[in-house]
């Protein structure tokens, strides 16, 4: 009787476990939506609101962290039961990095919104939509441990990238074409790469997801097409003749 009551006792707090994550998870949807939000808008105070409410997210993370502390301390627990704690620990970090992101596209939102328009900025949110979905499709599949859904989100990154490098090849062209755009373009660079990292970050719970399941990590080289590092583009130097 007294070992079924163990039992059913550490069953309960991995489920209390997978809701404080749940509970991030859903604060760090929010965030990052608002974030686009703001940005799309140009709504410094909606911007504001982000950072201010990240300190939630920390909050949480915290409580995470003191939960599986002692959870390993009282239940010493081995093979998939400490997969299961130590995954929730990593997820919980991972989502709070997420939210310190989408914090930071917000502060960038309040110079962005003082500057003439973009026309990058567009592509720059649709670059948000994917990472968003990424990230509303990974927690879900680490909440019900389905390791398709997380071999999906994780082969998106290729997509992200791809998108990630195009913006900014873009904006560098913009920035060349016109000194003027340069204040401008420099901010929406710094929010790609931040939404490019929240796309990493997902990518990074879905292998937790595989290792959860499975025992293992992803033996496959993760997809990756971010060539940014190794872009050039040329100045159009006009002719004489134009």
């Amino acid at each position: 009787m007294g070992s079924e009551h163990t039992v059913k006792s550490f069953d309960e707090e991995l489920r209390r476990l997978d809701n404080m994550v749940a509970e991030m998870g859903g604060l760090a949807e929010v965030q990052l939506q608002s974030a686009l939000e703001a940005l799309i808008r140009r709504d410094i105070e909606k911007a504001a609101e982000i950072v201010a409410n990240d300190r939630r997210l920390d909050h949480l993370e915290a409580e995470v962290d003191q939960h599986t502390i002692a959870m390993l301390a009282r239940r010493q627990p081995m093979a998939k039961d400490l997969r299961e704690i130590v995954g929730a620990l990593k997820v919980a970090s991972m989502i709070e990095r997420i939210g310190d992101y989408a914090k930071n596209v917000a502060k960038r939102t309040g110079a962005i919104a003082e500057m003439p328009p973009v026309p990058s900025a567009q592509t720059v949110v649709r670059l948000g939509g994917l990472a968003q979905q990424m990230v509303k499709d990974v927690l879900d599949a680490y909440l019900s441990r389905d390791v398709e859904q997380a071999k999906s989100v994780r082969a998106r990154d290729r997509e992200l990238d791809a998108l990630y490098t195009s913006i900014f090849r873009e904006l560098l062209t913009y920035m060349m074409e016109d000194p003027r755009n340069i204040s401008a373009c420099t901010h929406l660079l710094f929010v790609a790469k931040h939404i490019e990292r929240i796309g990493d970050h997902a990518t990074n719970i879905a292998e937790i997801v595989h290792f959860l399941v499975t025992g293992e990590m992803p033996l496959d080289d993760r997809p990756r097409q971010d060539e940014s590092e190794m872009t050039i583009v040329t100045a159009h130097v006009p002719s004489d003749e134009e």
